[in-house]
């Protein structure tokens, strides 16, 4: 006699374009394969140094002339903006370009995916930006394009948006954002993150993770992103202290494998408080995103909590947040609040191991806060588990002043 299926119901769901992936050590070799599949001509998209003048750079543009291949190269200094966009697509928009390859991180690969959708149509990519703009509908065609990163931290090579920024006063951090920009093929090669610093790969990794747990936690969740979630952050669980002080094979594998997947789970369930920040302060200070998710992920896990402690106790992101504290125990019987502490604590305890810089060493004071606070309700806010106050908010703010 069979068991009886235990009597609950999966929630209707839908999951968006992925890129085809290509992971694995030494990965990047297949690039020049993949690339002429589409066409001889290429754009190449890059940071300004890093990849191109190390040994896995020189490689790579070898094999590309072996295979005939010809390309425009094009170098990104610094988070892009929508002018740095526009002007790149009005230089390259007559030159047949067959396919956009953008090698770097995050703002290597934003910029060369906006540049992708945009090559074709040939408007400015303030038509599209969300929140700034018309917000008129992208109709495409985008350019196809393959992303390869070289550090492990946005996951931009699995999302549909490209983030752009203004600096300053007035300034503004937005996404254009559709399917059609999500990346042709994603090459993940693990072996890319050697060259990566300490302090990136602390504040990389600390995005990737504040990724993974928002995402673990939102409002959008569904089974499928919390499996994958659930995977990635085990992966920086075991991983990303390891990177830290000393590199590894094994350690670039789960680190680059846990941004992947940070990648794909916010571009299917959102993101929440930690990033609904991250907009105004990345546009108003220099401060790297990176390093706002890793100094304001302990804190605005603690105050998501108490705030549904105090107003939602029914919530289904605490039990959640309460089996990420167990897991990362080791302990079976760790559950309800003391799961959730055990998870605060470890969570500051890798912002104390991984030294990043709190608000204060960017020039962010408490007469700051009411302007952030006021830009920060953007659609990671929108969610995040909890509606959280105006007060709360500054709360996470002032804690990492």
């Amino acid at each position: 006699m069979t068991s009886p299926i235990p009597a609950f119901s999966i929630a209707p769901f839908a999951i968006t374009r992925v890129p085809r992936i290509e992971f694995g050590r030494g990965a990047v070799a297949r690039v020049p394969e993949i690339a002429a599949h589409y066409g001889k001509s290429l754009l190449l998209v890059t940071g300004r140094h890093a990849f191109v003048e190390s040994p896995a750079g020189e490689r790579l543009f070898a094999a590309l002339k072996a295979r005939g291949l010809t390309w425009q190269h094009l170098r990104v200094g610094g988070e892009p903006s929508p002018q740095f966009v526009d002007a790149a697509v009005a230089a390259h928009r007559g030159a047949n370009i067959d396919v956009v390859v953008g090698i770097g991180g995050g703002s290597a690969l934003d910029a060369a995916k906006a540049i992708a959708g945009l090559l074709r149509p040939g408007n400015s990519v303030m038509d599209h930006l969300e929140g700034v703009g018309p917000e008129l509908p992208y109709g495409g065609p985008a350019t196809p394009f393959i992303a390869v990163p070289t550090t492990a931290g946005t996951g931009s090579e699995a999302t549909k948006n490209s983030v752009l920024s203004v600096q300053g006063v007035d300034g503004f951090k937005k996404s254009f954002r559709d399917d059609a920009l999500v990346a042709e093929w994603a090459v993940v090669d693990p072996d890319l993150l050697a060259s990566c610093p300490p302090e990136l790969i602390a504040a990389d990794g600390m995005d990737a993770f504040t990724q993974l747990l928002e995402s673990f936690v939102s409002t959008r969740a569904n089974p499928m992103t919390d499996a994958l979630a659930r995977s990635g952050i085990m992966a920086v669980k075991d991983a990303l202290l390891s990177l830290y002080h000393e590199q590894s094979a094994a350690a670039r594998d789960r680190m680059a494998y846990a941004s992947l997947l940070s990648g794909i789970c916010l571009a299917q369930a959102g993101l929440g408080s930690v990033h609904g920040l991250a907009a105004p302060l990345g546009a108003f200070f220099p401060i790297p995103h990176g390093v706002v998710c890793g100094t304001l992920a302990a804190t605005a896990t603690a105050v998501n909590i108490a705030a549904m402690d105090a107003r939602e106790p029914d919530n289904p992101a605490l039990p959640k947040y309460a089996e990420i504290g167990r897991r990362f125990a080791m302990q079976k019987g760790l559950n309800g609040r003391d799961a959730r502490d055990y998870l605060v604590t470890t969570l500051r305890q890798w912002d104390e191991q991984l030294k990043l810089p709190r608000l204060s060493a960017y020039r962010i004071g408490a007469a700051d806060f009411p302007r952030i606070v006021a830009n920060s309700r953007g659609s990671s806010m929108k969610t995040n588990p909890i509606v959280l106050t105006d007060t709360e908010i500054t709360q996470i703010l002032e804690a990492r002043l």
